[in-house]
């Protein structure tokens, strides 16, 4: 393989280093929406896997005043490029009839792992628009399918079998992007300086953006709020 000229060596060094992160947290400002009870009582063998009450995950206000479950990507300001896949699978899980994670962002090309761990019988319905959609059958606990997504796009997967059963998956053409956790912070990381827009996303409040400059490799912040309804 030939060598890179050393003046190419030196510009590529050069970007690596003096890339930022941009981090956050996603506020929510008044009082959240009553938890909608999930009925699993049609199927037993749902059931018989908690031990209490389970709870739809479209609204999870975090004890410190956030939100969970937000996908933080940057939307515009990126150069025009093709970026290396990661070099592992992402892994949608069916367990307790519920998926894991509710909200999952992949880079399009990415292969999705879509695991049931339910001894039950599952059924998974891609609700996608710009990607093909799939409507698959999983039977039996430990089966498994690998799809890819090439369009970038945000969309929801259900279960045909079990109604409460969603989960969405937001696909990007670049691996800057992030979902908030049980803090309602994200961060991204390894971004070049520039100018860009951040979108945030969530499936009740939808999306907000902000204007963030990343100048070298101090951190960048950019706080979200979402108000109820």
């Amino acid at each position: 393989m030939r060598a890179l000229p050393l003046a190419i060596l030196l510009v590529l060094c050069t970007a690596a280093s003096s890339a930022g992160d941009v981090s956050g947290k996603v506020l929510f400002h008044g009082t959240p929406p009553k938890p909608f009870l999930l009925m699993m009582n049609a199927d037993p063998k749902c059931m018989a896997q908690h031990k209490g009450p389970v709870y739809a995950e479209d609204v999870l206000v975090n004890p410190n005043g956030t939100l969970r479950n937000v996908l933080v990507a940057v939307k515009t300001g990126l150069p025009s490029r093709k970026f290396d896949l990661p070099g592992k699978s992402a892994v949608l899980d069916q367990k307790g009839c519920q998926y894991h994670p509710h909200v999952l962002g992949v880079m399009a090309g990415q292969e999705v792992e879509i695991i049931n761990e339910d001894p039950t019988l599952h059924n998974v319905h891609s609700v996608s628009k710009a990607n093909p959609q799939f409507n698959i059958a999983q039977p039996r606990a430990g089966m498994k399918m690998s799809k890819r997504f090439e369009q970038a796009e945000t969309f929801k997967v259900k279960c045909e079998v079990h109604p409460w059963m969603g989960a969405y998956i937001g696909v990007f053409t670049h691996p800057f992007f992030a979902v908030t956790g049980d803090d309602g912070s994200y961060t991204i990381r390894n971004l070049p300086p520039g100018d860009y827009t951040i979108e945030a996303w969530h499936e009740r409040y939808g999306a907000r953006t902000l204007s963030v400059k990343v100048t070298g490799p101090g951190p960048a912040t950019a706080d979200f709020t979402y108000e109820a309804k």
